[in-house]
C-alpha cells in the first residue's frame, strides 16, 4: 500500500511536533536566575537536553556549542542547555568549561517530560528512566522548526548550524 505520509521512526514519534508552538517554561539557571523561553521571542533558540553535567558525552556536546557560540550569535540564535542537575552542579559545569549560554536546571523534571526529553533508556541491558539526549530548534515566533532525536555529540553544534542556515 502506498501512502503520502512520510515514514517516521519511533524516536521521532515521541518528539514534539514540528510546526507547533514550543511549550513555554521558566527555570533557574546555573546562577539561580529565572529563564523563560518567552525571554527569547524574536530570536531562534536551540534547546539541548543532556543527561548529566560534566560527563563525557555532555561535555563534548557542550564544548562544541561553546566553540561555535559566536556563529550562533551571528545567526541570532540563543543556546539553552537543560538537565535535571541542581544549580550548584550546573554552575561548576559552566565555570569549568566556560559556557557562555544559560544552563537550566529542571530538578522536578516537569519541563523535561513536557519536551519528551525524559523516558526509557538502556545501559548494559538494564532499562531505566532518564534524560534523553535530544534537541529542538525553535524559530523567532516560538514554533518548533527541527527536532533532533539522534544527537551526535561531536557534530551536533555544526549539524544545527547547517539547519539554521536553511530556515
Amino acid at each position: 500500500m502506498v501512502t503520502d505520509r512520510p515514514v517516521i521512526n519511533q524516536e521521532e514519534m515521541n518528539m514534539l511536533v514540528i510546526g507547533t508552538k514550543a511549550p513555554n517554561f521558566s527555570l533557574p539557571d546555573a546562577d539561580d536566575n529565572e529563564v523563560a523561553l518567552t525571554d527569547y521571542i524574536g530570536k531562534k533558540v536551540l534547546i539541548w537536553f543532556f543527561p548529566k553535567a560534566d560527563t563525557p558525552g555532555c561535555t563534548i556536546e557542550g564544548c562544541g556549542l561553546r566553540d561555535n557560540f559566536s556563529q550562533y550569535e551571528l545567526e541570532s540564535t540563543q543556546i539553552l542547555g537543560m538537565s535535571a542537575d541542581s544549580p550548584v552542579k550546573q554552575k561548576k559545569f559552566v565555570d569549568k568549561y566556560d559556557f557562555q549560554f544559560p544552563m537550566l536546571c529542571d530538578e522536578s523534571k516537569e519541563v523535561l517530560k513536557t519536551y519528551h526529553a525524559w523516558g526509557p533508556k538502556k545501559l548494559y541491558g538494564r532499562e531505566y528512566e532518564g534524560i534523553l539526549r535530544i534537541s529542538y530548534l525553535i524559530d523567532e515566533t516560538g514554533m518548533i522548526r527541527k527536532a533532533y532525536s539522534k544527537v551526535k555529540t561531536k557534530t551536533h553544534a555544526l549539524d544545527v548550524l547547517a539547519d539554521i542556515l536553511t530556515l
